[in-house]
């Protein structure tokens, strides 16, 4: 039986000014008002997510007269009806566009945002590497993107000259696969990998390092960290990037350097090679 919070506790962790009924509906909150404790470490690691993504949203409200917020990979749009709730709507301009894969869901958070108002909005079923956002975003998150859609949502970030991305990966199993087919030539590396359970690990964790200076490569000042406290997730690493330049030679040189010793090539890379080669994210 979950245990149940006091209304005092509830309090202090809802945002001001949001809809109790919108909390209610996206299941954040009981029908009785109340957290659970599976809504409770939803609600901590969204509202963490939030206050680091104001920044952002701040920043492209101020240079841009109606700035486009993605949501790759949404799921039940949580982060996109907040991300709307608290910044883009009370703004008055731009639009949070959710990106989901399955059609149920799209279908779900259309029928939430008209009976909630959420006139800035927009939702799109599909994948995300074909969704058709606008030509230029300025802001792109992805909030446990299931292994290569996170990818997917730094490559969409990228492409579309995104000011800044946010992402919390989720499983990632490619690379670790990788690793099994095409042992690393180099010893010390092929032995990091030797065993089911570290190649899975090394790989989750290299995953995110190639996603990291990728992101530098192509211009963005990066900060890797935790999302929140290891108790709300096991999938807690955050990855930040804020568009400072165009290119950066050295952090694609050390990308580079490390794709070698692996022989891994992942989607992100794959795909940003697709991306250069069509003279789109060229240096």
């Amino acid at each position: 039986m979950r245990k149940k919070i006091d209304r005092a506790q509830v309090a202090a962790e809802l945002w001001p000014d949001v809809s109790v009924e919108l909390l209610k509906d996206l299941h954040l909150l009981t029908r009785e008002g109340d957290l659970n404790a599976d809504s409770r470490r939803k609600v901590k690691q969204i509202r963490h997510l939030l206050g680091l993504l104001r920044p952002a949203i701040d920043d492209a409200l101020a240079r841009h007269p109606e700035p486009a917020v993605v949501d790759a990979g949404a799921g039940k749009s949580y982060l996109g009806f907040l991300l709307h709730a608290t910044m883009i709507g009370p703004a008055g301009r731009g639009a949070v566009w959710s990106i989901e894969s399955r059609p149920e869901l799209i279908a779900d958070a259309e029928a939430r945002a008209a009976r909630f108002g959420a006139s800035q909005m927009r939702f799109v079923a599909g994948e995300i590497a074909r969704a058709p956002v606008p030509e230029r975003v300025h802001v792109v998150t992805a909030l446990h993107a299931c292994d290569t859609a996170t990818d997917d949502a730094l490559l969409l970030a990228i492409a579309r000259g995104a000011d800044h991305v946010a992402v919390v990966p989720c499983c990632q199993a490619e690379v670790a696969r990788q690793l099994g087919e095409h042992k690393p030539e180099d010893a010390a590396a092929a032995a990091l990998c030797a065993h089911p359970w570290h190649r899975r690990e090394l790989g989750s964790h290299l995953t995110n390092v190639i996603r990291a200076l990728a992101l530098e490569a192509h211009g963005y000042q990066v900060t890797v960290t935790e999302l929140a406290g290891w108790e709300h997730s096991l999938k807690n690493e955050l990855i930040l990037g804020r568009r400072v330049a165009r290119y950066d030679r050295r952090a694609q040189e050390k990308l580079d350097a490390v794709l070698a010793r692996f022989g891994v090539r992942p989607a992100l890379v794959r795909g940003l090679e697709s991306v250069t080669a069509a003279g789109v994210a060229a240096p």
